[in-house]
């Protein structure tokens, strides 16, 4: 009798323990995130192990779902990604697998507006900054039941967007990753953003914004409007600064010197304000690497699919091409998490 009771209390305490571990509720939280923003969520076609993908119909193909990379419970550390204006999670892929190898849970998010097959009424949406800081608050603290220790980054827009949450909410975050983080954008761009109607200039500019283009994963273009919406956080975050707000944690950065959508000094003068350690790794201006291509490897341009042939000459940064120096990147951004 007494060894039968014995069971059953260990029983029910390995019960109880396994469900105060399970990360399951987190995942529907996620979900239930995605259905808000999207209307619906279902099904993907291609389920992967170890992978919780929100997928939709209201999104152009599942690889512009957000997604997270898990462990099966939670991890001491936790990577938040967020990706750039007009592009998708898809471009954070092989940044993600990299993270999840060195045992932390990885959530890479979807920003609103994005993925999606009609995008139209978002780009034209005046409150999308502030929706996008309302999801990056979310998500952050969807993601910090999955570890002890968080860590945000973004590519380009997602950069500015993580790194202002980080000025606002210091306490809650142990480190910083940048790719081509977009807190300066070429001057002509900044002071447009200061004249009166300009918004409503790029709306009309911005016509029927269209989703469809030869890259699955991203928008043929950038969104004159929601450009400006960029601008809006980038000028929020300097107020932040240059109004005392404390930069004391890790950052890793990694930049193109060539890039001229968002030219490195945004970066560097981030880095002069942190008091605790700052690396940035610096991709050389004779390798001529475009904004958008510091965070693909030759495989996701092989997926992307696109012949630039014709395009080359004319506009080069519209064709992607895997950053050359991409595992090199990455072994840095690894001893970096190692060191913090």
């Amino acid at each position: 009798m007494k060894t039968s009771i014995l069971v059953l209390f260990l029983t029910t305490t390995f019960s109880f323990f396994v469900a105060a571990q399970s990360i399951e509720p987190i995942f529907d939280e996620f979900d239930g995130l995605y259905q808000a923003e999207l209307g619906s969520t279902q099904g993907c076609v291609n389920p992967e192990v170890n992978v919780f993908r929100v997928c939709s119909s209201a999104l152009r193909n599942d690889k512009n779902a957000p997604y997270i990379l898990h462990h099966g419970a939670k991890t001491e550390k936790v990577m938040v990604l967020f990706h750039g204006l007009s592009d998708s999670p898809f471009y954070f892929r092989s940044i993600a697998k990299a993270v999840y190898q060195e045992g932390f849970n990885v959530v890479v998010a979807l920003l609103p507006g994005h993925g999606k097959i009609d995008p139209d009424a978002d780009m034209e949406d005046s409150e999308l900054a502030d929706r996008w800081r309302s999801h990056i608050a979310k998500v952050t603290a969807i993601s910090e039941q999955l570890g002890d220790k968080i860590y945000l980054g973004g590519f380009s827009t997602g950069g500015a967007l993580a790194t202002e949450y980080i000025l606002q909410h210091p306490e809650k975050v142990s480190g910083l990753t940048l790719f081509s983080g977009a807190l300066a954008l070429d001057p002509n761009v900044e002071f447009m953003a200061n004249i009166w109607g300009i918004q409503l200039l790029a709306k009309f500019l911005d016509g029927d914004y269209q989703s469809e283009n030869a890259n699955p994963y991203k928008y043929p273009q950038v969104a004159r409007f929601a450009a400006f919406e960029l601008v809006e956080v980038i000028f929020s975050v300097r107020e932040l600064l240059e109004k005392g707000a404390k930069v004391d944690l890790p950052i890793f950065a990694a930049h193109s010197t060539a890039d001229r959508t968002t030219p490195i000094v945004g970066v560097k003068s981030l880095m002069e304000y942190n008091q605790a350690t700052s690396v940035l790794y610096e991709l050389p201006k004779e390798l001529e690497i475009c904004h958008a291509d510091v965070v693909i490897n030759e495989e996701q341009v092989s997926e992307i699919g696109i012949d630039g042939s014709l395009l080359e000459e004319i506009m080069p940064c519209d064709v992607p091409k895997a950053n050359p120096k991409h595992a090199e990147m990455l072994t840095n951004l690894m001893a970096f998490l190692a060191a913090n």
